[in-house]
Formats: structure tokens, C-alpha cells, sequence
């Protein structure tokens, strides 16, 4: 798996109540775990009533990765939803130069809106100018492009937001046991990423609040082996803990791994993203792993919906401007055991 195929963000936030979407277009159909906006009732929702054909463009890369995975599926089912939208998804194939190509063979199709996630915001930005200068509106979908320009809607998650949250759940944790000086661990993403930058800052920021800090941080690289090493690397380095924040759930599988291995329970852990698999795991309670902070690939089928509003000239319904907003953080919300069958549906 390469870096940038890596490089996926996850964040929370449930499908824009913007109204419902549209149905579509091909042969494979989305499998069940899709996160859909179903607000299709009309009545209740003008948005959701079949409006002027709207052709939907799509690129993303390859799905390498769970996360990734959901945001094309996610995708497809959210347009499968409206029977106003076409959708037309293209192969990203394995790098940015290929994406770039795909893309340009899209703008030529000329489809009314292009949702797309690109494998680095910075290499694909070219791609995004062309579809606007083209006429065609991009929503740029987590990865960000750096040209205002190159995009009529922003849609993302909160990295920041994801350390915030975590740091808080724990701080708080750590205040209702009495524990005045907590030893902290921290297993983040690949380092070298802005998001994973992001991450840990907001978790470093968090914990200040409480007087506390990380005492060890050791990185993986969001796949379940990196994370078992790293996990194992951290665990040996400190022999007592008392709460662990690992970035990301699937390399959260090898970091529960290592700390099936060892025998260690005397902490608590909290995951990053939201996985099936974490909440199903905090839902049953029966490991160290207690709560995970969204960064949902719902965020995908909420681009679906803005793509349809914008190519029927709509905005979206609970809000008094007439057109859909620019840019779109989704909150990153922490799930614990709880809450869990609420956020049962965002799992991927």
C-alpha cells in the first residue's frame, strides 16, 4: 500500500441533511452496510422530490483500505438512492498522474458535477481546475485541494477536531478515577501526513486543559502489522499506562493484537475513525478498547447529495441561503459504549 493510498482521513458526521438523492446507474449494486441519507419523503422534504436529471462523475482511489472501501460504496449507493442522478465513476488507477488522466477523460464526458477524492489535494489540484475552468462544478471530497478555485464545495473531516476529542474523552476519563499524573500513550498514522500532524496536535491541546501529556508516541502507518509493531514498541517502552490513543481502527486490529500478546490491561485505549469492527468491539466491552472518535466515510454520500443540489440549482433545505455552503467540516463525535448501537449505522 502506498503513502498517499494511505493517506485517507476519517471523520465523523452523519449524510447532510440536504435531502435525499437519486438513484442510478449501474450493475454492481452497493452492498447493505452503505451509510445512505433514506430521506426521500418529499412531503417532508422538498429537496427529495425527482427534479431535472443530474450526471454525477466519480474518482477515488483504489479501495485499498476499509476506509476507502466505504467511501465507494458509499458513493454508489447514496446516488442509487435519487432516480433524478446518473452516476459515472471512473478508475483512479494507482497514482496521481493516473488519477489526473482519469480525470480529464471525465471532464471530456461532461457530467454536471464531479465528486471527487483525490489521492493528494496538492498533485490533484491541476485535475480540479480543469473540471472548473471546464464549467463543471468539483466537490472536492476530504483530501483538500489548495486552490480556492479548484473546487465549488469542500467537504471533509475534523482532524484537529479527532485529537480533540480524544483528548478530551481521556482527560475527563482520567479526572473521574482521581489520576493526577497519568501516563499516556500515543500510536498516530504516518507521521510525515498533515492529518496525522493535525491529530496530534489536537490530542496534545486537549490534554493540556487536564495538565496532562503524551509520555510516549510511537507512529504506524493506518495498517493493522504497522500498528502491531508499533503497539509492541510502545508497550515495552512503558510498563504501566493508563490510557493509550491509537489514530486509527485499522491498524487498531494489530495494536489490540499486541496488547492480547502481552497481557495487559491495566489501561484503557481509544480507536480513531469508527470501524464495524471498534464499535462492535466497544459495544461488547470486553477489551481494553473503550471508545473510538468518528471520522466517517459517510462523508462521501453526503457529497453525493450535495453534487445533486448543485446540478439542479438547489441549497440545501434547513438553511436560508440558496445555495450549498463552500466549505463542509463534519464534527468528529466520540463513541462509546453508550452511544454505540446509535452510531451502529456509520461503522464501516
Amino acid at each position: 500500500m502506498s503513502a498517499l493510498s494511505r493517506r485517507r482521513i476519517l471523520f465523523g458526521g452523519a449524510a447532510v441533511g440536504a435531502g435525499a438523492l437519486l438513484t442510478a446507474c449501474t450493475s454492481n449494486e452497493p452492498d447493505n452496510t452503505a451509510q445512505v441519507n433514506t430521506n426521500t419523503d418529499a412531503s417532508a422534504n422538498p429537496n427529495a422530490a425527482s427534479g431535472e436529471k443530474v450526471v454525477i462523475g466519480f474518482s477515488a482511489p483504489a479501495a485499498d483500505h476499509g476506509w476507502l472501501a466505504a467511501i465507494t460504496n458509499n458513493a454508489k449507493a447514496q446516488a442509487a438512492a435519487y432516480s433524478d442522478v446518473e452516476f459515472k465513476a471512473v478508475e483512479a488507477g494507482t497514482d496521481a498522474a493516473a488519477q489526473r488522466a482519469a480525470i480529464s477523460t471525465l471532464v471530456a464526458q461532461k457530467p454536471n458535477v464531479i465528486v471527487m477524492l483525490p489521492y493528494d489535494g496538492k498533485e490533484l489540484d491541476a485535475a480540479g481546475l480543469e473540471a472548473m475552468r471546464a464549467g463543471i462544478p468539483v466537490i472536492n471530497l476530504d483530501r483538500a485541494f489548495p486552490s480556492q478555485a479548484a473546487f465549488r464545495v469542500q467537504i471533509k473531516g475534523d482532524n484537529y477536531g479527532m485529537g480533540l476529542a480524544a483528548g478530551h474523552y481521556i482527560g475527563e476519563q482520567m479526572k473521574a478515577k482521581n489520576v493526577a499524573n497519568p501516563i499516556i500513550g500515543e500510536i498516530p498514522g504516518i507521521d510525515s501526513l498533515e492529518l496525522t500532524q493535525e491529530r496530534s496536535e489536537g490530542f496534545k491541546v486537549a490534554l493540556a486543559e487536564y495538565g496532562f501529556k503524551v509520555a510516549n508516541r510511537r507512529p504506524a502507518e493506518f495498517t493493522a502489522d504497522s500498528g502491531q509493531a508499533a503497539a509492541t514498541a510502545l508497550l515495552q517502552a512503558l510498563p504501566k499506562m493508563d490510557a493509550l490513543w491509537n489514530h486509527d481502527d485499522d491498524q487498531g486490529i494489530g495494536v489490540l493484537a499486541a496488547i492480547k500478546q502481552t497481557n495487559r490491561s491495566e489501561f484503557f485505549m481509544v480507536g480513531g475513525a469508527g470501524s464495524k469492527v471498534a464499535i462492535d468491539q466497544i459495544k461488547a466491552d470486553n477489551s481494553v478498547l473503550k471508545a473510538t472518535v468518528t471520522y466517517s466515510p459517510s462523508m462521501a454520500s453526503s457529497a453525493i447529495s450535495l453534487a445533486r443540489l448543485i446540478g439542479q440549482g438547489k441549497g440545501m433545505s434547513d438553511l436560508v441561503e440558496l445555495q450549498v455552503p463552500k466549505e463542509i467540516t463534519l464534527a468528529s463525535e466520540t463513541i462509546t459504549k453508550d452511544n454505540a448501537d446509535k452510531y451502529a449505522k456509520l461503522g464501516f
